[in-house]
């Protein structure tokens, strides 16, 4: 379903009254002392009141104003709708982080028209930071968002949230082969550190294990400021699973000729 410039603008602002709802239900739980439940799964998968309220808020305000449209959430899942476009929700991506007290979370918002997602939020309300991304551009706090330039990996600052998401051998031996050429290798950072390469201080994000509401929001935000997320082979990332962000294209076509033989 393609979207005129001017549903866009509509959309965009819905997306941003969607965070301020979660903000509104995140806040009080940061940084307090709270019960936290694990999901279960081959790691530690934490949630808490914090990021059920927050989805709980922004699914009632979405079936008021578009009922037509579907939903996608963390934690309540799909809700099927009428309308190609769907909005896929992370309300906070970085639990883990949420729960240790650091401030490398964001709540995830995107639209997706059916083909792919085109407007997309992360809002940090403990910093007071938001990043958007629509088909015209990028911006945090309404400054435009640039990716750098970095061509070669031995000059590049490369990011992964934990080595512990590659899962099977030959996953972690593709990454670890990455991150043995690279410049400066950080970990952490969940959705934080994709709005970090898309604001030109990092260069490259290799992960895996990847739910589609981990990254459609980053998508346009990423793709709104010159830079590329794809799967390791070059393939949408939109349904997660292992991806790669780069914001220099030219870089992004030597990760995928690094990784795609372990997709």
């Amino acid at each position: 379903m393609s979207l005129s410039a001017e549903q866009i603008v509509e959309y965009r602002a819905f997306a941003e009254q969607l965070a301020d709802a979660a903000a509104l239900a995140i806040k009080p739980y940061f940084r307090a002392s709270l019960d936290v439940e694990d999901k279960g799964g081959r790691l530690y998968d934490p949630v808490t009141v914090a990021d059920k309220a927050a989805e709980d808020a922004m699914r009632e305000l979405i079936q008021a104003r578009y009922p037509e449209h579907g939903i996608l959430g963390e934690e309540q899942g799909v809700a099927v709708g009428t309308s190609p476009l769907t909005w896929v929700l992370d309300p906070i991506d970085g639990t883990r982080a949420f729960i240790t007290g650091l401030p490398l979370w964001g709540t995830l918002i995107a639209l997706n028209d059916g083909v792919r997602p085109v407007v997309g939020v992360m809002n940090q309300p403990f910093t007071g930071e938001r990043f958007v991304g629509t088909p015209q551009g990028a911006w945090s706090s309404g400054t435009p968002l640039k990716t750098r330039a970095c061509a070669d990996l031995a000059s590049a600052t490369l990011m992964c949230t934990t080595p512990d998401m590659f899962d099977t051998a030959e996953r972690k031996a593709a990454f670890e082969a990455v991150a043995g050429k690279a410049r400066l290798m950080r970990y952490g950072g969940d959705c934080y550190a994709y709005c970090m390469l898309a604001s030109g201080f990092v260069d490259v994000i290799v992960e895996a294990s990847l739910q589609p509401y981990d990254v459609q929001a980053l998508m346009p935000i990423i793709e709104g400021a010159g830079g590329l997320i794809t799967a390791w082979d070059g393939s949408s990332a939109q349904h997660g699973g292992c991806v790669v962000a780069c914001g220099d294209p030219v870089l992004h076509a030597q990760m995928v000729e690094m990784l795609r033989h372990a997709l």
